[in-house]
């Protein structure tokens, strides 16, 4: 990732504030024209993962990297999290997943993602026992795209179902919706997502329903727990009829948004495997959003459970 600014946005054709998919020589191409940057381990779920370590959760990830140096910096950086990952890393091509992030001036970010190996994660590869030891399996959306990973989340989701956990999922991205949104729609109807997670763009894209709360009132009687964040206009969350809301938290500056719905996700989850109400879980979920778009990068750097803890005394 790397600061640029608008100018150039409109120089490469980017989506501005979006997330495309590109291939192996966009992303070369798109690192040439990169400014001075830094490499930092990302992934959707993998930051939600690192948030809800950083609140005490004890996590396992699955993800397929290939055997390459990212490979290595990836698998590093999650174990040194707490976090279990036991995937072995697949050799050959296509390397390892990246995802070329500009940021501009305002803190939009500008993702363009290469799937890379990750798009051949397989059934095979699942730690069904973990799978079925997790309170919750978190699922997300980017990756529904791909044939494979997409057979090992329904697969992972009959494993979580079997043994009577939770599942969550997060939409990921409107153009994801727009591809995959029947799939979706189908999990949701069939009664497979006990909680969702989706801001404006995507609850818009899901629902047919350009305003918010006509289309909160369409998706909330056929998801348990629904999640919707609004940016700096807070969010709101409703299970089972009862609905909760929160401001955004304060912050100095917006240094770079990356990874806001997946740290928001991770403060809501921390809460809500403790059976806490839903205007806490989605505090935990606006603190954890906070800290981590107050610098660059996905993951959290301060202390999340400390400044939990300033503002709800745990």
């Amino acid at each position: 990732m790397a600061p640029c600014d608008d100018a150039l946005i409109e120089e490469l054709q980017l989506a501005k504030g979006g997330m495309s998919l590109i291939d192996a020589d966009g992303a070369r191409d798109l690192y040439k024209a990169m400014g001075p940057a830094k490499e930092i381990s990302g992934g959707s779920a993998a930051n939600t993962l690192a948030g809800l370590a950083t609140l005490g959760a004890r996590c396992a990830f699955i993800g397929q990297v290939a055997s390459d140096q990212l490979g290595d910096v990836f698998s590093h950086d999650i174990r040194a999290a707490g976090i279990d990952f036991d995937t072995p890393a697949r050799e050959g091509e296509p390397p390892t997943a990246r995802c070329l992030i500009f940021v501009t001036p305002d803190g939009e970010r500008t993702m363009n993602t290469f799937l890379g190996a990750s798009q051949f994660l397989p059934p095979a590869a699942l730690s069904e026992d973990a799978i079925a030891d997790a309170k919750i399996l978190y699922l997300e959306g980017y990756l529904w795209d791909p044939e494979e990973p997409r057979s090992a989340m329904r697969r992972a989701i009959e494993v979580s179902r079997n043994a009577g956990r939770k599942v969550a999922f997060t939409a990921s991205e409107s153009f994801v919706i727009d591809r995959h949104g029947d799939d979706f729609r189908a999990l949701i109807a069939e009664g497979l997502i006990d909680i969702l997670f989706v801001n404006e763009g995507e609850l818009a894209t899901l629902t047919g329903e350009d305003d918010f709360e006509a289309g909160l009132a369409k998706l909330s009687p056929n998801v348990p727990v629904l999640v919707a964040t609004k940016g700096p206009n807070g969010a709101v969350a409703i299970a089972n009829g009862t609905r909760g809301e929160v401001a955004a938290e304060a912050v100095d500056a917006v240094v770079d948004t990356t990874g806001a719905g997946d740290l928001f996700a991770a403060g809501f989850l921390s809460g809500h495997v403790k059976e806490e109400s839903l205007e806490n879980c989605l505090t935990r979920g606006a603190i954890c959003a906070a800290e981590v778009i107050s610098h660059y990068g996905a993951r959290p750097e301060a202390d999340l459970q400390a400044l939990v803890a300033a503002k709800l005394g745990d």
